[in-house]
């Protein structure tokens, strides 16, 4: 049991601290939104992980990783990461203020349910992440075994490092932001939102580099 609560845990450490788009907008999100967003969008990552593997598992993940599924899958995620990037470069912020004085920035119209859908769907349609987790599927299950304890708790340490660091970035990064003035933070998210469309040009180039 410890040895795959260790390499669990390893594993998820690994993944916490690779730089992507879900990484980029967790970041983003704390900053403008707060703590509370943060977390919903940190859910919303973990959640889809949690989806991946359940699939993974029942063996329906290889449906998803067909090449013509794959290549529609890895399209369709690029188009949504740069159409995130495209709204957060573009984005109007307004700043309520109280006798001249700033104190928060908020973004206008919705609720912070669609951070937890955006953190869902950004991770969820990541057609190489499909593949990875179909990986270390096979690599666990040959490890420990086929539907065993092992297995489950594997996956429990991976997700649960991941969702713990999560909100250690959420706090860092709100705690920053409340010493980031308009300008910087407008920066910040014009930064953040050409980068989401780089790495959505970025997907594109690598589905077509693998399946064309």
């Amino acid at each position: 049991m410890t040895p795959a609560i260790l390499e669990g845990a390893i594993l998820g450490l690994t993944l916490a601290f690779l730089i992507g788009p879900a990484f980029i907008a967790l970041v983003q999100t704390s900053i403008h939104q707060g703590v509370k967003s943060g977390l919903l969008f940190a859910a919303g990552i973990s959640l889809s992980d949690i989806t991946l593997i359940f699939l993974s598992y029942l063996g329906a993940i290889q449906i998803l990783t067909d090449e013509s599924n794959q290549f529609i899958v890895g399209i369709i995620g690029g188009i949504i990461l740069i159409a995130f990037g495209l709204i957060t470069f573009f984005k109007k912020y307004k700043v309520k203020t109280q006798r001249g004085i700033e104190v928060k920035l908020t973004v206008s119209g919705g609720g912070r349910f669609r951070y937890l859908l955006k953190g869902f769907f950004m991770n969820i349609l990541n057609p190489f992440l499909l593949i990875f987790w179909l990986g270390v599927m096979s690599f666990v299950s040959a490890r420990f075994g086929v539907g065993t304890k092992e297995v489950v708790v594997f996956f429990t340490a991976a997700i649960t490092v991941v969702f713990v660091t999560d909100t250690v970035k959420c706090l860092i990064a709100s705690h920053i932001g409340r010493y980031l003035n308009i300008s910087v933070l407008i920066w910040v998210n014009r930064i953040v939102g050409f980068s989401l469309m780089a790495f959505g040009i970025i997907m594109f180039i690598r589905v077509f580099l693998y399946f064309v």
